[in-house]
Parts: structure tokens; C-alpha cells; sequence
């Protein structure tokens, strides 16, 4: 094959696709349609080069499929960019201790950015395919298969523009490994997954770990039946401070869009609303999306819907009361698995009265693996003396009484100490009751006032603004409201502060915490 550039730029583009491809053996179910599309285009890529091998090609044949062949490799590294930040290195069972390996972290691809990436892969194929002169009807059929995921991708975002994949992914993150299986193996649960139209709501005081065990749940069912068809999942966390995306239209477009964005094409009940709303420029009313949602349930053999701080939805308009009759409704159509988590306010147990319910409190055992887990994080006479780590361990159980956010403040307390005596100072003092909240963050709050003037005021800026902030802000979006200067009429970015410091400042605990969702103050709420 002479194209006045080396065979090896197309053969190269063949090895980076089939090594890509092999990257997704073991992978989450989100990425076996990207795994596909490498491997068609690897043969197409092969077919052009045993086609075109001894013929000659004009300068600009040579330079169109430079041009593809760049492409192709682009998009290539893309994808083993992204690949790679979703693995990790991980022990497994049946390796030597000193062995690593890589596995799959779980987390939820953006299914954005999966549609983004399978079109720049399907167009280098339509492009390769034209070029070598073949199936010329598949590259038709490609291209409508290309506008049609362009066209799912604006009806969906149209639909919902709530995304909770990176809050799942965030609080799954901060679990400590093991803990919640008490939940998980509850006669409770295990009736929820494995009976039709079961309810289980857990109601549980402020600080212990709802949202943790909602994202636990979310994994556990998503593990188990994220490769069934007929099985789908759908869920939501409330938050007060999002209460301006949380009107019932909302939430059930929410839970539409999540229903449905899985699915290789959309069902027609949701193209003809897009089409009847979009044109007219309005959006979908209640009746229309429940009636779209009723339709698309319909299709699977079983939905879960699982729903985080119920309590918090209820803040805002009231609206669970009518939220709950339309999920109880669809239940006695369709087989639904309705789990929902809640503080224990009386307006709420009302509507789960006479259903399966648990009370979440931190148990001791959950408490005593996240302390074990992090003894890491205390200085290191600590790590060197067993028994003032099981004493840790069993003081700060004892005093939390079930507040599992009440551990992790009284542990942060700790790491500070510069000796054995100090630790066993401050052991003895760890509250109980109503009063442990208020000392823990007072105490949060002296660690800060403690620090030279510059990083106490930066401190007090940070954390005024994620607490007075109406939403959630991103990293971005702090840098900036911090680098902003009274009088200056233009930012100037090397005022920007630095990410860590922004979360170092702040003693260190968890009264401001960053996530892969943003900013936020850790609150009883």
C-alpha cells in the first residue's frame, strides 16, 4: 500500500482499538456499547488496508485518510484517557499479597459523554466505510443511527437536566467498605428484592447515614441487575437546597429520563411528547408525564425507584403527599420495589403505615469499621500503640449512640493531638445526647480560629459561601466567588486560590467537604 506515509499510522490505529476494546473485560454494563463500536471500527480499519495494499492513491486520497486515521487514533486516546481514570488499582483474592491488579471502579459513566464518544467512534466508520468505496448502504444506515442518538440525547436533556450519578458516585465513595450489609441482609430488604410490589421505607434521625445507605442500596441493586433488560432502576436524592428543581413535574420527568436513557432507542410515548412540547415551546405537564411514565414501566418485568431524604422534598411545597400517591398507584398497576429513606416526621410515617420499615441508626459494628479504617489518619504514635487505637475504637462507639456523622466529627477531633495523654484527654471528654452535636462543630470551629490570620479568614470566606449558597457550588464556581475583590472592576485570576488549601483551611474536618458534586457544609439538617 503506497500512501506516501507509513502503514504502520493505519496498523497503529488498529492496535490502540483492539487494546482498548480488551480494557473493557470485566467493566460495568454502561460500557459494552462503547466496546462494540471499537471493535467494528478495528475491522474496518483492517478491511481498508487489505483493500487499498499495492494500489496507489491520489495526493488527496493520502491526505483524506491521513485525515481519518489522525481521527481515529484521537478518538482512540480519548477513550483509553477515560478508560484509565475509571480503574484503579485493587487487590484480588486470588493474587499474591505484594500483587496489584487493575479492576473496574463502580462508578456510573455520564451517559452524555458515552453518546459523545460512540458518535466521534460511529462517524470515523461512516468516513472509513465511504472512503473505501463499501457498504454504502450500512454507512446510510450509521449516519441515521448517529442522528437518531443526537436526537435521544436532546430529548433527554430536554426531559431532565437533574443529573444524580455523580452524588451516587460521591457517596458511595465516603462508605467505608462492609459497612451496611446489616441493611442489605435485613429480612426487610431481601423481601423488597425478591417480592413483587414491595414498600420499604427507613426512617432514621439526623446524622445516621441515611444518604450513605440510600447509595449502598443504589449500588447493591445495580450490581445485581444492571445487565437485566426487563429490570430497571431509578433514583433520586432529595435535597433542600435544590428546591427549585424539585417541583412533582420535575421528579417525574426525573425519573422518565432515567427509565429510559438506558434503552437503545425511545419508546414513542416520550418521542410524541417531546414533539407536542418542544414545537409549542411548554413543558410537559403532570398528566402527560405520568402517563409517559406509566408506558415506559410498563416494558420492564420490575422497577425499583428508590428515593433519598423524602423529609426534604417535603420541605419545599409539600409536594410528597402527592409524590407517594403516584408512586402507590403505579405500584398496584406495575411491579415496583419502592424503597425511601426519611427523618421520622409524623406527616410522612403516616403514608408508610402498615408497611415494611426499618429505623437506621449507625451500628456499632459500622461505626467500628469506619474508625478501624481510618486510624491511618491519626498521627503516628497512634498507628504504633494497639491498645490506644482499641481504646478510640470503643470510646467513640459508645458515646455516638447510632449518629453516625457524630463519629466521624468526634474522630476528626482526634487527629489534631500531638500526644498519647492528649488523645485520652479528649476521649474523655467526647459528648453524648442532644448536646455531642453542638461541641462537635463548636469544637470544628475552635480548630479554624486556631490558625494564623490569613487561613482563619479564608476559612470563614469558604464556609460562608457554601452555607449561604442556595445550591451546591462546584470547585470551579468557589475558586472564583472567593477570588472576587470589592472595588476591582476585573477578576484577576492569580487570585484564584488553590483547591486544597480551600479544604485545608478548614481545619481539616468535615465542617466543609469537597465531592465530586461540589461544595457542601456537613449538617444535621
Amino acid at each position: 500500500m503506497s500512501f506516501g506515509f507509513s502503514v504502520g499510522d493505519l496498523l497503529a490505529v488498529v492496535q490502540l482499538a483492539n487494546k482498548t476494546r480488551r480494557d473493557f473485560i470485566g467493566a460495568p454494563s454502561q460500557f459494552k456499547a462503547i466496546s462494540e463500536e471499537l471493535r467494528a471500527l478495528a475491522i474496518v480499519v483492517q478491511d481498508v488496508e487489505i483493500d487499498l495494499s499495492g494500489k496507489q492513491c491520489s495526493e488527496n486520497e493520502k491526505n483524506r485518510l491521513r485525515e481519518i486515521s489522525d481521527s481515529c487514533c484521537n478518538v482512540l486516546s480519548d477513550t483509553k484517557k477515560v478508560i484509565d481514570n475509571y480503574k484503579e488499582l485493587a487487590p484480588f483474592p486470588d493474587v499474591k499479597p505484594n500483587s496489584m491488579k487493575k479492576a473496574w471502579k463502580r462508578v456510573n459513566w455520564e451517559p452524555q459523554y458515552i453518546r459523545d464518544l460512540r458518535d466521534r467512534i460511529s462517524t470515523n466508520i461512516v468516513m472509513l466505510n465511504a472512503f473505501n468505496g463499501r457498504a454504502v448502504q450500512s454507512s446510510i444506515a450509521r449516519l441515521m443511527q448517529h442522528n437518531e442518538r443526537r436526537q435521544i440525547g436532546a430529548i433527554l436533556e430536554w426531559l431532565s437536566s437533574v443529573n444524580y450519578v455523580t452524588q451516587q458516585s460521591d457517596c458511595l465513595s465516603r462508605r467505608q467498605l462492609g459497612t451496611g450489609k446489616w441493611l442489605l441482609e435485613s429480612m426487610e430488604f431481601q423481601k423488597l428484592v425478591k417480592e413483587p410490589k414491595q414498600t420499604l421505607f427507613c426512617q432514621g434521625i439526623p446524622g445516621a447515614g441515611k444518604t450513605i445507605l440510600t447509595s449502598i442500596v443504589i449500588d447493591h441493586l445495580d450490581t445485581a441487575y444492571g445487565n437485566d433488560e426487563n429490570v430497571a432502576l431509578a433514583y433520586i436524592y432529595f435535597n433542600f437546597r435544590r428546591s427549585h428543581e424539585q417541583r412533582m413535574e420535575d421528579v417525574l420527568a426525573g425519573l422518565l429520563k432515567q427509565l429510559v436513557q438506558g434503552q437503545s432507542s425511545l419508546p414513542d410515548p416520550v418521542k410524541v411528547l417531546y414533539n407536542q412540547c418542544y414545537s409549542n415551546g411548554r413543558r410537559p405537564k403532570l398528566s402527560e408525564l405520568s402517563k409517559a411514565l406509566r408506558n415506559v414501566i410498563s416494558r420492564y418485568s420490575k422497577v425499583f425507584i428508590v428515593v433519598d431524604a423524602l423529609d426534604e422534598f417535603w420541605s419545599t411545597d409539600m409536594s410528597h403527599d402527592l409524590f407517594l400517591s403516584e408512586i402507590f398507584d403505579l405500584q398496584t398497576r406495575f411491579n415496583i420495589g419502592f424503597f425511601a429513606t426519611a427523618r421520622p416526621i409524623p406527616e410522612i410515617m403516616t403514608r408508610f403505615r402498615g408497611l415494611s420499615s426499618l429505623e437506621i441508626t449507625a451500628s456499632r459494628q459500622d461505626v467500628k469499621k469506619y474508625i478501624q479504617g481510618n486510624i491511618y489518619r491519626l498521627p503516628r504514635f497512634v498507628r504504633r500503640n494497639s491498645k490506644l487505637q482499641e481504646d478510640i475504637v470503643q470510646v467513640v462507639t459508645d458515646v455516638v449512640d447510632g449518629m453516625f456523622l457524630l463519629a466521624q466529627l468526634h474522630f476528626d477531633s482526634l487527629i489534631g493531638k500531638q500526644s498519647p495523654k492528649a488523645i485520652r484527654k479528649a476521649l474523655k471528654s467526647l459528648p453524648s445526647g442532644s448536646c455531642a452535636y453542638d461541641f462537635a462543630y463548636k469544637g470544628a470551629m475552635e480548630r479554624i480560629q486556631e490558625q494564623v490570620s490569613d487561613r482563619k479568614e479564608m476559612a470563614y470566606k469558604v464556609l460562608s459561601w457554601i452555607t449561604c449558597a442556595h445550591r451546591e457550588l462546584t470547585a470551579f464556581e468557589l475558586q472564583h466567588a472567593l477570588a472576587v475583590e470589592v472595588g476591582e472592576r476585573y477578576l484577576d485570576k492569580e487570585n484564584i486560590p488553590d483547591i486544597e488549601e480551600m479544604v485545608s483551611v478548614c481545619a481539616g474536618n468535615t465542617s466543609a467537604r469537597q465531592s465530586t458534586s461540589g461544595f457542601h457544609v456537613v449538617t444535621t439538617k
